[in-house]
């Protein structure tokens, strides 16, 4: 059984635990709360700071032009908006989407610090049934937050629903790493990363949730596969940091 699978329609996982399909959202929610005003010092620590990398290589994938119109997707803090805008411009369009409105809250704040304004809005969403029309984003990104859906087909699907013809998805996420850095990647998961939650986020429990997430989160081969089934074309992933991350593209032609 692959990782994304569970045994039946009414429980799924939150981290190692089986939950009821019902309740994921609202865990889900709990641990970003907790986590909300601590995430991107956290960010820095728990990669190193590598995360800022990972989303820039992300944002210049994308390869967003002027006039454009932009999902960030489980956006969060806002560091992706925020260099989205800049690069559609005035005649272009963001709109910064999140499920968990302390982030989104942190988010604004960072934004109208930052000066970004005029062509970005904000909105809290449920990934796996998007409000918004047929059609109408060049590109949707969607970084670290799709192993936290209950329903990834569902998700796949609203994102290809939403996106125009010719439009590109893009999700980094975590996943797995080369066979190597297993036993050491798996130690630092599970033992350092509680360690630094408590002591910078004083909440052990929501990073050890982030730890067991990744790992039950489809490896690269399956998040491709899926992407596919929900109907994108030329998909394909890139590895970074010997698999720790994957960046996934893909296509609606």
């Amino acid at each position: 059984m692959s990782k994304q699978q569970h045994t039946n329609s009414d429980t799924t996982h939150f981290g190692y635990t089986t939950v009821a399909t019902g309740d994921k959202a609202g865990l889900v929610r709990d641990v970003f709360d907790s986590v909300a005003s601590r995430y991107d010092v956290m960010n820095d620590l728990m990669s190193a700071g590598l995360h800022r990398l990972w989303k820039r290589h992300t944002i210049d994938q994308a390869a967003v032009k002027p006039g454009n119109v932009v999902l960030d997707l489980a956006g969060g803090t806002g560091d992706l908006a925020r260099e989205f805008a800049r690069r559609v411009g005035n005649d272009g369009h963001v709109v910064l989407a999140d499920i968990n409105a302390a982030m989104l809250r942190q988010g604004r704040r960072r934004l109208i610090d930052a000066g970004i304004v005029g062509n970005l809005s904000i909105a809290q969403v449920d990934a796996q049934s998007l409000p918004f029309d047929d059609r109408t984003f060049d590109c949707i990104a969607m970084a670290f937050g799709l192993r936290n859906v209950t329903d990834k087909d569902a998700a796949l699907a609203s994102m290809y629903r939403v996106l125009k013809p010719g439009g590109k998805a893009m999700i980094l996420e975590f996943s797995e790493p080369a066979e190597a850095i297993r036993p050491a990647y798996k130690l630092y998961s599970f033992k350092v990363l509680p360690i630094l939650g408590k002591l910078v986020a004083n909440d052990s429990e929501s990073y050890k949730y982030l730890a067991e997430s990744i790992r039950m989160h489809p490896d690269q081969e399956t998040l491709k596969s899926m992407m596919e089934a929900a109907g994108f074309e030329r998909c394909r992933y890139q590895n970074l940091a010997a698999g720790i991350v994957a960046l996934h593209i893909g296509y609606r032609i």
